[in-house]
Parts: C-alpha cells; sequence; structure tokens
C-alpha cells in the first residue's frame, strides 16, 4: 500500500526514526537515570521517588534476584501489583538483572493466576499482599519457588508506611488470610539486595524482555514475547510523535490505567522515563471520589486512558472545576473512543481527546493521531514512523485505499510470537512478518485508519480483551447448562459487556446461579452482565454455534421501534 499517510504527518515526523539508540531497556534507563536524577519519576499517595532513588532502589532488587535467588538471565519473574511505587522498582530492576517480566493482572481468579504462572514457568512472583490468598490456592501446582510480597504502604516512608499497611490489614481489613511458604517481604529484598553487588547482563535487542498476557486468537492463555527490540523500537516510534508537544523534564502525566497493560507500560512508564517525567500513579481509579480528589493536588500536563475512564471522570462531582490549563494531551487507547465522550471531554478540559491504536502484540502502537487536530475525527490516526500496514482481504490479497478488509501491520515492533505456542503464533504471523490484527478496517486517501469491525468474537469490555472461548468453557462446567454461546452488547459504561447465551440442562436454573458460579471463577471485567435462556441456540450446518447470529439477534433487540 502506498504510505499516503507521509503527507499528513506533522512536521517534523520523518519517516523513519533512529531505532538502535540503545541496546536494551536497562541501557535505556542507566542513561535516563543519569541524565534526570534529581527529577522526581513516580509519586503515589503523597510519596515521590526521583530517578536517583529509583535507580538505586531498582539495581538493589535487581542484586537480590541475582545474587539472592540466583535467577541466571532470560528467566522470569512474575509481577502482580497494582499502580504503586513497588512497580517500577520491580520492573527496572527485573530488567537491569537480565530477566523478562511477567506481567499479571491483579485481578486475576486463582485459575487465571495459575494458568499465567504456568505457561510462563515463572520461578518468581512479586505480589502485593492482599493478593497472596489467591496466589496460596494454586502455588503448590506451579514452578514458583520464591514469593516476594509486597505491601501498599512500604515505600510510602515512616511512619506514613506503618500507618497504612496497619490501617489496610487491621481497620479495613483488605488482606485476606493465606498461607505461603517461601516468602520474603518486598523491603527485606531490598535490603538483601542492597549489601550484594549487581554483575551487569550483557543484554542485546534480541533477548525478551516482556511476557504480555493476551488471548491470541482463542482466548486461551497466550503470553506475546516482546524483546527489547520490540519495546525499545516502539518507545523511539511513539517519542518521535510526542517530542513535538512534550519537553524534557517539565511534564507530569497522569497514570490509572494499570502498569501492567502494555498502554500503560509503554505510553506511562516508558515513554516519560526517557522524556524525564513524572508518573503520578493512580492505584484505584474506579474511586472517582478519591481520583478527583487526586487530580486536584497536581498540575498534569498528560493523561491516558480508555474511553470509559474519560467517561466516568467527565460525570465524576468536581471533575470540571479543575485546573486543566496545563493540559497539553488526553490520549485514548484500548478501545474505541466514543464521539459523544471526546466531544464532552473537549468541552471541559479545552483539550483535544485523541485517539491512538495497538495491541499486546504491537507493543503496543501502531497508529496515532496528530495532537495538532482541532477535534476528534472518529479515526485511529497514522502509521507511526517505521510501520507498514495493509488492508488484506482473507486470501491475503493486498487491497487498495477505500476498501474494507482486515488490518495488517509490519515493522520493528511486532512481537517474536507467543511463548512455546508456534500454531497459534503462525496463525496472525505470516512469514513475511504482517500480523493479522483480527480488526476490520479502511484507509482513506489522507492515510488515517479507521475500524469498521473486528474479526475475532473478542469481546472489548472497557479496553480489556475478553475471549468468548475462556467464559463459554467456565459456564460449560456448571452441571445446569447444557449449551452456552458468549458474546459482546454495546453498554454505555464499558463500551461492550458479556451477554450469555444458555440452553438450560436443568430447568431450574437461575441467572442469578449463573452469575454467581461465573463470580468465583471469572475477574470481574469478564462477568456477564445480561443472561438468556433459549430453548435452542443457531447452529451451522456442522454443529458450530453460531455468534454472529446472536450478535445480530441481540443489536436488533437493542434497536428502537421505527415509526
Amino acid at each position: 500500500m502506498e504510505k499516503v499517510w507521509l503527507k499528513s504527518y506533522p512536521t517534523g515526523i520523518p519517516e523513519f526514526v533512529e531505532l538502535e539508540r540503545y541496546a536494551s531497556l536497562a541501557h535505556m534507563f542507566d542513561d535516563c537515570a543519569e541524565r534526570y536524577r534529581h527529577l522526581p519519576a513516580f509519586a503515589n499517595m503523597g510519596t515521590s521517588l526521583s530517578f536517583s532513588e529509583l535507580n538505586i532502589e531498582s539495581y538493589n532488587f535487581a542484586a537480590y534476584l541475582q545474587t539472592e535467588l540466583g535467577l541466571r538471565k532470560g528467566e522470569y519473574v512474575a509481577v502482580m501489583l497494582p499502580n504503586i511505587l513497588q512497580f517500577p522498582v520491580a520492573v527496572y530492576g527485573i530488567l537491569r538483572a537480565g530477566l523478562a517480566a511477567v506481567n499479571i493482572n491483579p485481578q486475576y481468579t486463582s485459575r487465571e493466576l495459575g494458568e499465567a504462572l504456568n505457561g510462563s514457568a515463572a520461578k518468581v512472583i512479586v505480589i502485593l499482599e492482599n493478593f497472596a490468598d489467591v496466589l496460596a490456592e494454586v502455588v503448590m501446582e506451579t514452578h514458583v519457588e520464591q514469593v516476594i510480597i509486597a505491601r501498599v504502604g512500604d515505600m510510602l516512608g515512616f511512619p506514613k508506611s506503618a500507618v497504612v499497611n496497619f490501617a489496610l490489614k487491621h481497620v479495613h481489613r483488605r488482606i485476606p488470610e493465606y498461607t505461603l511458604d517461601r516468602t520474603v517481604t518486598f523491603r527485606q529484598a531490598l535490603a538483601t539486595g542492597q549489601q550484594r553487588q549487581l554483575v551487569k547482563p550483557e543484554l542485546n535487542r534480541e533477548d525478551t524482555a516482556f511476557l504480555q498476557l493476551t488471548g491470541g486468537t482463542t482466548g486461551l492463555a497466550k503470553m506475546a514475547v516482546l524483546s527489547h527490540g520490540n519495546v525499545l523500537s516502539n518507545l523511539a516510534q511513539v517519542e518521535a510523535w510526542f517530542r513535538l508537544v512534550l519537553e524534557d523534564g517539565k511534564e507530569t502525566v497522569i497514570t490509572a490505567l494499570p502498569l501492567y497493560h502494555i498502554f500503560s507500560l509503554m505510553a506511562n512508564c516508558f515513554l516519560f522515563t526517557c522524556l524525564g517525567g513524572l508518573n503520578y500513579l493512580i492505584t484505584n481509579p474506579r474511586d472517582m471520589k478519591g481520583f478527583v480528589k487526586e487530580l486536584r493536588r497536581v498540575r498534569f500536563s498528560v493523561i491516558t486512558g480508555v474511553n470509559t475512564l474519560f467517561n466516568g471522570l467527565l460525570n465524576a462531582e468536581g471533575f470540571a472545576a479543575l485546573d486543566f490549563s496545563n493540559l497539553k494531551i488526553s490520549l485514548g487507547g484500548g478501545m474505541a473512543v466514543q464521539e459523544s465522550v471526546a466531544e464532552k471531554w473537549c468541552q471541559v478540559t479545552g483539550c483535544v481527546l485523541t485517539e491512538a491504536y495497538g495491541l499486546t502484540e504491537t507493543s503496543p502502537a501502531v497508529t496515532i493521531n496528530p495532537f495538532h487536530l482541532g477535534k476528534y475525527n472518529g479515526s485511529i490516526g497514522l502509521p507511526i514512523p517505521n510501520t507498514e500496514i495493509s488492508i488484506q482481504d482473507n486470501d491475503g490479497r493486498h487491497l487498495e485505499l477505500g476498501e474494507v478488509g482486515e488490518l495488517c501491520v509490519r515493522g520493528p515492533q511486532v512481537m517474536r510470537g507467543y511463548l512455546n505456542d508456534p500454531v497459534e503464533t503462525r496463525k496472525v504471523l505470516s512469514e513475511d512478518g504482517w500480523l493479522h490484527t483480527g480488526d476490520i478496517a479502511v484507509v482513506d486517501d489522507k492515510g488515517y485508519v479507521r475500524i469498521v469491525d473486528r474479526k475475532k468474537d473478542m469481546i472489548l469490555v472497557s479496553g480489556f480483551n475478553v475471549y468468548p472461548n475462556e467464559i463459554e468453557n467456565v459456564v460449560a462446567d456448571h452441571d445446569g447448562v447444557l449449551e452456552v454461546a458468549a458474546i459482546g452488547v454495546d453498554d454505555e459504561e464499558s463500551g461492550e459487556v458479556v451477554k450469555l447465551c444458555i440452553v438450560k440442562k436443568d430447568p431450574a436454573l437461575t441467572a442469578t446461579e449463573v452469575l454467581e458460579f461465573c463470580k468465583d471463577r471469572l475477574t470481574r471485567y469478564k462477568w456477564p452482565k445480561h443472561i438468556e435462556f433459549y430453548s435452542e441456540l443457531p447452529k451451522s450446518n456442522v454443529g458450530k454455534i453460531l455468534r454472529r447470529v446472536l450478535r445480530e439477534e441481540a443489536s436488533h433487540a437493542s434497536q428502537p421501534p421505527s415509526h
């Protein structure tokens, strides 16, 4: 496809950017920690961590992993933490020790956590004490040999740390009882590492940096293998876009999206390390009252999020009265930005809500809208430097501008593949390097890409991928269920939510019983919001349940009657 998007590039954005500046993410961090050593890097709950302090603490953590635990280059360490100061310390420590981080959603159930740990064969996990009971249920069935327990207040400084940890455990009772062997506290790990000498590993761009969980094409747990080169390339591609608007050492980004998510990991954690910016971590963005209170304390210049987060803020008491005079960039990704939300956001904040697009498999950025646009345009933007896109039909034929087909991506940010899964890798990654996204799109004559529909049956709930196969496998285990299909239906708050279509085996089965069954086995955002019982489900001539027909029926049912 002709690169017509280059004509729409903002002045100063080249077709190709330099990708080889750093040999590894550890090298990148060493450089940035030295250049910005006196500046704050991360802040959370009223406490900040400077680049110099982050450098020291992540070094100590790396030394602990390498010398005390004896982990060797290339081994995996799982991280199950929310947005607290321990997250960057742990992740940068893991990378500096030559290890690879396995980012795990803290909301995972024991079943999901067990699958993730076994899929990666991680020997070590860093986990918040609040979730340790979940780990305790499955740890004996995994390869985990050492558990590092973090507590929310650990890095807030005395006496705040003691007060916060005591209140969570004894006043609010947020720490469930658990029994785990082979544990050490996060603070103990840092203290031990302080007495050790880190031997810097020889890293290059081909080494694995992250295993990022994704459903691939089937919904079963898969891990996208992202190399140092993948992440560094995407960082350079995105950095060129942002540097047209932002200044080194002068920006503050609101980090409400979880850092374990690839969007936040790249756009917030790594990008703002390179920019010498301050990541202001929001631990619980669902508490909108508390979120607005946090925003009142800081003059932020950037905020990233998904459509539901922006919509939630717009409807939160006190948000409209905040000071937005310093806001330069509002970046939406992870799910489609709704036009109504974008328009209201601009009215309230005076800043255009800019939409971008990416995938876990592309580290993640593929397209971004220019920041100088005066209004929301309904597209996912232009392909970023060093990125090729192609619209292809089902036979792999490259289509022309204006033709609708599957969006395919090729570039240095595309993953190496799925860990230990060559079959699924070949389904999405062609021999000539094209990643098949599963999204149906069209490119206009100016190079702007618009998503038309999704080829996959994947359901997108508040920016998180939910895969029907996983939901159906869980619900089918219920003794009262004969057949089940999971589909996505539109929702004003979450973009989409899960709907279950069930044929009963037990006539007495109720929707409440099904929901309670799901709550014990699925993360909250995967819970069905709608449950409908059918006498039979539509099927193909070979007996395959037709989710497409069910989606169409649900869509028609939600349409207002014509007059």
